[in-house]
């Protein structure tokens, strides 16, 4: 927990640097808007298997957390956390505490030129064959575990002349924590991610066209790492590159690049037995050779280019699509945007890009708006990737493969949201891609080349009834493709739930979810339905 609650009071310290209101927990005002609402929760919970079994668990939820928003003119920050603990009634499977939340925010240390930011993620993923195939998984423990992540750096939007500076700075740290060791369908340990550090940067000096020159132009530089700490392996991926934009129309132009790069990928051994066999740690990781040489398993510099075009036709829409050449292969990546009133918002971005498990992790946080609602399932309270706010949709994505080796991901996602009366709707989609790179001579080498596949749909709808009560309903589906011969999984599920006001602060909800799991890893699905029945109390 001790990652998401250092996210949480840096973010918290942003929220505090805002410019002070009045103390009353919400208000709109000219120059922003804050609220803060901290609650406690009490839920009387019933988890029937209806497939293979037919146990029946009874147990008793409570849950404290906060929701908190706050915009000004130099800042702004969302933050959506929540503590809950399970108490079991004579089955301790159930008797566990989880932590689940997402915060994002910013701090402008001179205004409109340079900011810091900062973001935190916690979520359960219930983990099957080697994918974390859902973010809203069951309360029982068996194949549950927990992940974290948070960033922070800075920021930089300036003018110099007619050149626009723009960069960022970025270190972050993930976790992903789970109590059993996975296995493929052989019976093979596959070594699941532990933990890693990113760096991130990245400065753009660009002019527009037609200012100065009939043309704009733009010169970049960039770096990633990651340090994974699985066989203590690092990708740095390093380049600088120049781009130009042609314009054909108003609305119109070409867009083009060319530059150098430099990507490696590298390891160590794992530490070895006296009959030359890896070691397995006690939480069935392998154990790192400190002492030995660096591996390469790839290494890649020289030409990377693109072409494309970009299309803004009106201030509502934006498209940009390019092809060209990187990591030594065909490259595809752009997005489009449209957002044709307040009400509605469509966003489909492609991407391309080497990583390990917690560089993806980072990026979809560093993607988030700083002002957003989170949607949470309403039996579990577990938050899933979907956000919406002034900026549109956010999501965190597929979590997809959960093993320790790092991949060149590829894949496109697709957010939509639309607002109609007192209807609220959402949905996110998206497929991902991890082509795994480790080096020969390692016990990761198993995995290099081996590509796993994700695909998913996440969606939330909430309704107003009359001035007291409110309907929500969410859906997830998520198919997890792996290389490992039986390590398939296919998971869905549905949930809703009614809330009614009794007091001003105090009130009463009911809700029920329906999950299935089918997994080629395990001979048998798995099929819960769940009920509950609470109160909630809004200081």
């Amino acid at each position: 927990m001790r990652p998401m609650l250092l996210a949480l009071s840096v973010l918290t310290g942003l929220a505090a640097a805002a410019p002070a209101h009045a103390q009353d927990n919400r208000q709109d005002t000219a120059d922003g808007r804050t609220f803060v609402r901290p609650y406690i929760e009490v839920g009387q919970v019933l988890s029937a298997e209806l497939s293979p079994g037919d146990d029946v668990l009874t147990f008793t939820q409570v849950a404290a957390g906060v929701d908190a928003n706050r915009q000004g003119r130099n800042s702004g920050v969302s933050v959506s956390l929540r503590y809950e603990r399970n108490i079991a009634w004579g089955d301790d499977q159930v008797d566990t505490e989880t932590l689940s939340g997402v915060a994002r925010g910013y701090l402008s240390l001179v205004p409109r030129a340079l900011t810091f930011e900062a973001g935190g993620l916690a979520s359960r993923t219930r983990v099957d064959g080697g994918g974390g195939v859902s973010s809203n998984p069951l309360v029982r423990e068996d194949a549950e575990s927990q992940i974290y992540s948070i960033y922070a750096g800075p920021t930089l939007a300036t003018n110099v002349g007619a050149v626009a500076i723009n960069g960022f700075a970025r270190v972050g740290y993930n976790r992903f924590e789970t109590e059993n060791a996975v296995f493929d369908n052989a019976g093979n340990a596959i070594d699941v991610f532990d933990d890693s550090v990113t760096y991130n940067g990245r400065v753009t000096a660009s002019t527009r066209s037609g200012e100065p020159l009939p043309v704009g132009l733009a010169v970049t530089g960039g770096i990633f790492q990651e340090e994974i700490s699985n066989l203590d392996q690092r990708v740095r991926d390093a380049f600088v590159r120049a781009d130009v934009t042609v314009p054909l129309t108003p609305s119109l132009a070409l867009v083009g690049g060319v530059g150098y790069e430099d990507v490696e990928i590298s390891s160590r051994d794992a530490l070895r037995d006296a009959n030359g066999d890896p070691v397995i740690g006690a939480d069935g990781r392998l154990v790192t050779d400190t002492a030995s040489p660096r591996l390469i398993a790839f290494d890649v510099d020289g030409l990377l280019w693109d072409v494309g075009v970009l299309w803004r036709p009106s201030s509502r829409t934006s498209l940009e699509a390019r092809v060209g050449e990187r990591y030594d292969s065909t490259t595809y990546y752009g997005n489009f945007t449209y957002r044709p009133n307040t009400r509605s918002a469509l966003a489909i971005v492609a991407y391309d890009g080497v990583s390990g498990f917690g560089g993806v992790l980072n990026n979809a946080l560093a993607g988030l708006s700083s002002d957003f609602t989170a949607f949470r399932n309403p039996v579990t309270g577990d938050f899933g990737g979907l956000v919406s706010g002034g900026e549109g949709l956010g999501t965190i994505g597929a979590l997809g493969s959960v093993r320790s080796a790092a991949f060149r991901g590829r894949g496109v996602r697709a957010s939509y949201q639309r607002t109609i009366g007192r209807l609220n709707a959402a949905i996110g989609a998206g497929y991902d891609r991890r082509t795994f790179i480790a080096a020969a001579g390692t016990p990761l080498e198993a995995a290099d080349g081996l590509t796993d596949e994700s695909y998913y749909i996440t969606g939330a709808l909430s309704r107003q009834v009359g001035q007291r009560a409110i309907v929500t309903a969410n859906a997830y589906v998520n198919w997890f493709e792996s290389a490992t011969d039986g390590g398939d999984v296919t998971a869905f599920g549905a949930s809703a739930s009614y809330n009614r006001s009794l007091t001003q602060r105090l009130s009463a909800r009911a809700a029920l979810s329906v999950d299935y799991f089918d997994s080629e890893f395990t001979a048998e699905d798995f099929a819960f339905a769940t009920a509950l029945l609470g109160l909630r109390y809004d200081f």
